[in-house]
């Protein structure tokens, strides 16, 4: 399991989040399509997605998605939400923390 460099959030209005992100902060806009918009900040990416706040969210890349999913699982976590499309799933762990894995690709 390795970290990525992109944190997810979700708003209801993704003009806004663009205004204020781009508009004000100044990030450049890296990832835009009707789904989500993301953000350079320097140190991450900055994703939002439409929907009802669920605070932010870090993703994990594994070899295995199911494996992984199962085993966390088993050790407490609770699964928040999953899309195979895509592959990957939400997961909160036993302290609280919502994180999203993801199948590793490599390269990356």
């Amino acid at each position: 399991m390795k970290s990525t460099s992109d944190v997810m959030l979700r708003t209801n209005d993704l003009r806004e989040a663009k205004r204020f992100y781009n508009g004000v902060l100044g990030y450049p806009i890296v990832s835009e399509s009707e789904r989500v918009v993301g953000f350079d900040t320097g140190s991450f990416i900055l994703y939002f997605e439409p929907g009802e706040e669920n605070g932010s969210v870090f993703e994990f890349e594994v070899d295995d998605l199911e494996e992984t999913k199962k085993k966390l699982l088993e050790q407490g976590c609770a699964l928040i939400e999953e899309d195979p499309s895509l592959p990957r799933c939400y997961l909160r762990d036993p302290f609280g923390l919502i994180f999203n894995i993801t199948k590793s690709y490599g390269g990356r």
